[in-house]
């Protein structure tokens, strides 16, 4: 008897890790073999081409990494 999963749809949290390096993941694969891959930010753009060729599917939340920048000037302190 095989039991099959449903893929992993949350959002990734600041508990999720890179399994390369123990940061915060940023990226996840799951894999067409079954199975998932999560990375941090640097190393989802250091092997992102290749992770991309073997996934059944990307959650790439690297975008919460972007904050919008605002002059000091322009802050109500």
């Amino acid at each position: 008897m095989t039991t099959a999963t449903a893929p992993t749809q949350a959002a990734l949290t600041a508990l999720d890790r890179c399994d390369r390096c123990g940061a915060q993941a940023y990226l996840r694969v799951e894999l067409q073999t079954g199975g998932e891959l999560l990375f941090c930010a640097h190393h989802a753009r250091e092997h992102g081409d290749k992770l991309r060729e073997i996934a059944a599917t990307v959650v790439d939340e690297t975008h919460k990494l972007a904050t919008p920048t605002t002059p000091a000037a322009d802050r109500d302190v």
